[in-house]
């Protein structure tokens, strides 16, 4: 099996992503918080700790697994953060810090293996993660340097595309409602958790776009709301 980076690893959907990963027998990088959860002991798996908000820290780090992983053709970036704020109370900090979470999480570590990957006879993946308030102004008003930082993720998918087109080089944003975690139930205790969507499915489809068929997908935002 190929070698899978994961960012997030040990957060509430990463733990969830990871055990589907370790199912289908890949070899795993996960990249860890200070905060989250205890991962598994697997041979197959190597965790790092890096700052994805440090570009050159994370671009260090990418080149390092690049030269040992040479298998390396996936990432799954899953770090983030969330904040209130309508437009007019959000100060600069309070969007930078968004963006940083959000985007450059990613970024700093797309762009190393973004060549890498278009370096590759067999292309590469990248799966990363997107929002509806960051698709729909009107469902992010009220979280607004929140949303906007989501929405330059389908950006930065759209020119990932635009790059690899040909070159068996893409990426997906996957795109859930809210995520049925401990930490959303306690927040909104009086909600109806059915209608939300359960980390377990959202790691089945982050596998489903690893996939030999998932990697055929033209259409690069994957919906996934349950009734919520």
């Amino acid at each position: 099996m190929s070698t899978i980076l994961i960012t997030g690893a040990n957060g509430n959907l990463g733990q969830a992503v990871v055990n589907r990963l370790m199912q289908e027998k890949y070899n795993i990088i996960a990249v860890t918080g200070k905060e989250g959860g205890d991962l598994p002991d697997d041979p197959h798996l190597f965790r790092a700790e890096v700052n994805l908000t440090d570009e050159q820290q994370s671009i260090k780090f990418a080149e390092n697994i690049i030269n040992v992983h040479q298998d390396l053709d996936a990432a799954v970036l899953l770090v983030g953060g969330f904040a209130m704020g309508k437009l007019v109370d959000t100060r600069k900090s309070d969007l930078e810090k968004m963006i940083d979470l959000n985007f450059f999480t990613a970024y700093h570590l797309v762009r190393p293996l973004l060549k890498h990957f278009l370096q590759r006879p067999g292309g590469g993946r990248f799966i990363l993660i997107g929002s509806r308030p960051g698709l729909k102004a009107e469902a992010g008003k009220d979280f607004f340097a929140y949303s906007l930082s989501k929405s330059m993720i389908f950006k930065l998918a759209d020119f990932i595309n635009a790059e690899g087109n040909g070159k068996n080089v893409s990426a997906t944003v996957i795109v859930p409602s809210t995520i049925d975690t401990p930490a959303n139930r306690k927040a909104m205790p009086g909600a109806d958790f059915s209608r939300w969507v359960p980390a377990g499915n959202i790691a089945d489809a982050i596998i489903f776009s690893l996939s030999e068929t998932g990697r055929m997908l033209k259409d690069n935002i994957l919906k996934i709301y349950n009734r919520a």
